[in-house]
């Protein structure tokens, strides 16, 4: 299955634990493969028995295109292993559906460990969001935030 879209997401910290029972965790490993272009990111991810490849384009406001691809676990592992730059990001993202829409609420491990974020994809850049009491401020447009990011710049170093 190839997966095409234009990725609509608002990213947010989140500000307590009210979340945490409506939802259940799955655990992520993900890295990176440096392009020419930094502009363009390839991921490599793992969740549980599944993998994927994914390439986003360069983020215009809160849209890009990403294009995911189903890949063998093995090859997953011999990527993250060898080709993705270091740390790699780990994680438990939790699903919770509130009001027809789904938040993601990624609490990061390892170098990255204190670090909880809430993303919601949505329809349409003006799309209305009644936010839960545990989101926060909004990091949509603060790079320090990208995933690719925190490998460069892990959140233990701020």
């Amino acid at each position: 299955m190839i997966i095409m879209a234009i990725e609509i997401e608002r990213k947010f910290l989140v500000i307590n634990d009210n979340w945490r029972s409506l939802g259940i965790g799955k655990v992520y490993k993900q890295g990176y493969i440096a392009t020419a272009d930094k502009i363009t990111t390839i991921r490599v991810r793992i969740i549980g028995n599944e993998a994927y490849l994914t390439i986003k384009s360069k983020t215009e406001g809160i849209s890009r295109q990403e294009f995911e691809y189903p890949i063998p676990l093995e090859d997953a592992e011999i990527m993250l292993n060898t080709l993705c730059d270091r740390p790699l990001i780990e994680k438990v993202r939790y699903t919770i559906n509130q009001e027809k829409l789904i938040w993601e609420i990624d609490e990061f491990k390892g170098d990255n460990e204190g670090l909880i974020l809430a993303e919601i994809e949505l329809k349409s850049e003006d799309q209305v969001i009644n936010f839960p009491d545990w989101v926060g401020e909004e990091v949509s447009h603060d790079p320090k935030y990208y995933n690719v990011n925190l490998v460069k710049h892990p959140y233990k170093i701020w």
